[in-house]
């Protein structure tokens, strides 16, 4: 039985990308995934180009299989994703040995370009952004386990000055209604209980209907909330440019969307903001997360932060760190800018020390600690309904996550996983929080 090997870099649409590469070739060549990339016959790559370096990282872990290459010249090594999507045949020629380079949008023409690989004995590259195709040509999507993630939209349009996903991903494109409820329906009847819609922009999403309208973001959750057998529904990530009073309004009247939001704001300060070309300002996005909080009081709120942005200044960072408080950030994704080839802000002088960037980061990182140290304090003694997911690691215990997205683990028997139950917590630790079933929801 042929051995599929796949790591994988970024963000959870990479994580997306990834199982749908192997239901792919599972369905056309019968393989199988492994943990063992020694023993694949087929290694794929998935990679990621958001952060600095993302290109030589990928080909210093090319270089680590270079040598299974040579042991088995019949072996087939693929490099997918972001990083793939930017440099496009370069790739296949400056690592000799990789034989298919495909881009997010192209990873359903995997079986044909694996054929075409194995009968020319050259590299099949095709980076193309051919629209909806890609999901027209998936197989049916294949549960595992009571949650799942759905990809609504691809792309983005917002032209940021310091993101590299609009030039490898493509324009956003939406999925239409009534292909994503079909692929929700697939999963449903799987045993998923708990869906999460997927987009680089996902608030942004604008699908067909079957009468020629136009499905946003929130009227997809009131349709997805009136599915019986669907438990919670969450989304991510969202642009503060899109969240419209109809989506915050989602929150008053839908308890099956979830409390926990994921809102990058990238900068508290108007001057970065605008120099990101952000499209909004400070007291836009703080507003948002005001009537937020007032349509759903138990909010979970986490944000993405660019630090040491070129030109930002001691005040503008004070600004974010203002920000933080007035927001209550409970959790973020936080980084050192980086520049990305290709993208007007690689042209900006950067102005900032790395060693004053770093201070400031640590800075934020213990400050965003403390926050969602505070926030899970807070959540004990409360009852949280829980989707029992898996066991945990402690012998006896199931894991699963609160409506805010905080692991939550407690004892009960295994015959719970796939069920909605009760459970008040009892203590909150540094990365998860501990509590005592009482109950099925």
């Amino acid at each position: 039985m042929s051995k599929l090997y796949i790591k994988t870099f970024g963000c959870q649409m990479n994580e997306y990308d990834s199982s749908k590469m192997a239901d792919v070739l599972k369905a056309s060549h019968g393989y199988e995934l492994t943990a063992d990339a020694q023993e694949a016959d087929l290694l794929l790559f998935n990679t990621c180009s958001v952060r600095e370096k993302a290109q030589e990282k990928v080909f210093s872990e090319l270089g680590k299989w270079k040598d299974w290459k040579a042991a088995r010249p019949g072996r087939v090594i693929g490099v997918g994703g972001c990083v793939a999507s930017q440099e496009g045949e370069s790739l296949a020629r400056r690592a000799r040995i990789v034989d298919m380079v495909f881009g997010p949008q192209t990873l359903h023409r995997l079986p044909a370009l694996l054929e075409q690989t194995r009968r020319t004995h050259q590299p099949a590259v095709d980076v193309r952004f051919p629209e909806i195709e890609k999901f027209d040509n998936l197989p049916e999507p294949r549960a595992e386990g009571p949650t799942a993630f759905v990809s609504i939209m691809e792309g983005c349009s917002k032209y940021c000055s310091f993101c590299i996903v609009p030039y490898t991903r493509g324009e956003e494109m939406s999925r239409p209604l009534d292909d994503v409820l079909a692929e929700v329906a697939s999963l449903l009847d799987q045993g998923v209980r708990e869906i999460t819609l997927l987009g680089q922009n996902v608030n942004a999403y604008r699908g067909t209907m079957a009468d020629g309208g136009v499905c946003d973001l929130a009227l997809l959750i009131h349709i997805l909330a009136r599915l019986p057998t669907l438990g919670r529904i969450r989304f991510t990530t969202s642009h503060p440019a899109e969240f419209s009073d109809a989506l915050i309004e989602a929150y008053v009247v839908e308890p099956k969307l979830a409390s926990g939001v994921h809102l990058p704001v990238q900068s508290g300060s108007d001057r970065i903001l605008g120099m990101m070309k952000r499209g909004y300002t400070r007291a836009q996005f703080l507003d948002k997360i005001r009537r937020l909080r007032q349509a759903r009081p138990d909010l979970a709120l986490s944000s993405d932060f660019i630090i040491g942005f070129p030109g930002e200044t001691e005040e503008d960072f004070e600004q974010t760190m203002a920000l933080i408080e007035e927001a209550r950030c409970d959790a973020a994704y936080s980084f050192i800018y980086s520049p990305r080839p290709g993208t007007p802000a690689a042209n900006l002088r950067d102005t900032v020390p790395l060693a004053v960037k770093q201070q400031r980061l640590d800075r934020l990182q213990a400050r965003i600690r403390q926050l969602g140290e505070e926030f899970a304090r807070k959540l004990v003694g409360s009852t949280q309904t829980v989707l029992v997911e898996r066991t945990a690691r402690r012998e006896g215990q199931l894991s699963g996550k609160t409506p805010c997205n905080r692991p939550l683990n407690f004892d009960g028997p295994e015959s719970l996983i796939g069920q909605f139950v009760a459970v008040q917590v009892t203590e909150a630790l540094t990365n998860s929080l501990r509590g005592r079933l009482v109950g099925t929801a």
